[in-house]
C-alpha cells in the first residue's frame, strides 16, 4: 500500500476511558517512563481502552505489556500483582491531546491500579511512545510527575502496599 494512503486514513478517536498504572518495588520504588511526545514530561503506565466493552483490567494489563514489556496476564508470575485500587479521576484532557478524542470530549475517566514488582525487573520501553525509564523512591516520584494525578497516586501507594501486604 502507497505510503500516503497509510496517512490520509483517518484513525479511530480515543475513548475517554483510561488507566492509570503506578508500578513499584516492594520498597515502594516507582517506575516513571517519559513520553516521547512531551518534553520532561514524566508518568506512570497510561492508556486508553481499545474498545468500550474492555475491562480497566484489560486496558491495565495491556498497557504494561506494551509500555515496559513487563507482563502481568492472566496466568503469568506477576498476574495476581495487579490490584485495582477502585479509585477513579476525572480530569480535564490537556489542549494538545483533545484532537485524539471526539469532537466536544473535553474530560477522561482515570481507573487506577497498582503492580508490584520485584527488585531489578527488566523494563523494555516502546521506543515510539517512550524514551527513558527511572526508579525513584515514591515520594522524589510524586515530585517528578507532570500529572497532578499521577502525583497523588503515587502519594497514595503506602496505604494500598500496606492493604495488598496484609495476610
Amino acid at each position: 500500500m502507497p505510503s500516503f494512503l497509510v496517512s490520509d486514513m483517518p484513525r479511530p478517536c480515543k475513548i475517554p476511558q483510561s488507566v492509570l498504572v503506578l508500578i513499584h518495588t516492594p520498597a515502594l520504588e516507582v517506575l516513571l517512563i517519559k513520553r516521547a511526545d512531551a518534553d520532561d514530561f514524566w508518568q506512570s503506565v497510561t492508556g486508553s481502552k481499545d474498545t468500550l466493552d474492555e475491562s480497566f483490567a484489560q486496558t491495565a494489563r495491556r498497557e504494561v505489556m506494551e509500555e515496559t514489556g513487563i507482563d502481568c496476564a492472566p496466568g503469568s508470575p506477576l498476574a495476581d500483582h495487579l490490584q485495582d485500587w477502585q479509585l477513579e479521576n476525572v480530569y480535564e484532557i490537556y489542549p494538545r491531546w483533545r484532537h485524539r478524542y471526539a469532537p466536544g470530549v473535553m474530560h477522561n475517566t482515570e481507573h487506577l491500579f497498582g503492580l508490584q514488582v520485584p527488585l531489578g525487573i527488566p523494563v523494555r520501553l516502546s521506543p515510539r511512545e517512550h524514551t527513558a525509564y527511572q526508579w525513584l523512591p515514591y515520594r522524589l516520584a510524586a515530585e517528578a510527575c507532570y500529572s497532578p494525578s499521577n502525583a497523588e497516586a503515587c502519594l497514595l501507594l503506602p496505604r494500598f502496599f500496606q492493604k495488598q501486604s496484609k495476610p
